[in-house]
């Protein structure tokens, strides 16, 4: 009986072990602050999820809505997103950041108020030239809400900027 149970745990342990190697972390936000980075499309928009996420990734986000481009902490930051804001649902976002000195430790979104209150702030990836993620969309909307960039450069020092977010 003491054997069965032993082999019992081993068994359980390679499974495990198994599921968790599989896993390999593709598509997965490892950043302490609260992140969204599942898409309503049913998967995971990781830098290393197997597809690419412009015009023709075989998957629609609806229409590309360009919101500007701004300098900020050295940095020049464009900004788009996909599809109709809709407050309780998510937007694809994506940005394009240039220059700057220091390397990029992690750039975060987040749509409502600068201060975040009553926002999630998702960690966005890296793809090949620009960070993506899917944004939750606050319900309701607060008037005045802009999507936000926050760059983080290696050693902490952060600047934001904010893009309205157009019809």
């Amino acid at each position: 009986m003491q054997s069965r149970r032993i082999a019992l745990a081993a068994s359980c342990i390679v499974a495990g072990s198994l599921a968790l190697a599989a896993c390999d972390n593709k598509g997965h936000s490892h950043d302490p602050e609260p992140a969204s980075d599942a898409a309503a499309d049913g998967h995971a928009h990781g830098k290393d999820d197997g597809h690419a996420h412009g015009k023709d990734d075989g998957h629609s986000h609806g229409a590309v809505t360009q919101l500007g481009e701004q300098a900020v902490g050295g940095f020049t930051v464009k900004a788009s997103r996909d599809g109709e804001l809709k407050p309780g649902g998510d937007a694809p976002i994506d940005v394009w950041i240039t220059g700057g000195a220091a390397k990029i430790a992690a750039v975060r979104f987040w749509i409502g108020a600068e201060d975040a209150a009553g926002s999630v702030k998702a960690r966005a990836d890296l793809e090949k030239d620009n960070w993506h993620t899917h944004v939750e969309v606050p319900n309701p909307l607060p008037a005045e809400s802009k999507l936000w960039v926050e760059i983080e450069a290696e050693g902490g020092a952060k600047t934001v900027a904010g893009f309205a977010l157009q019809p």
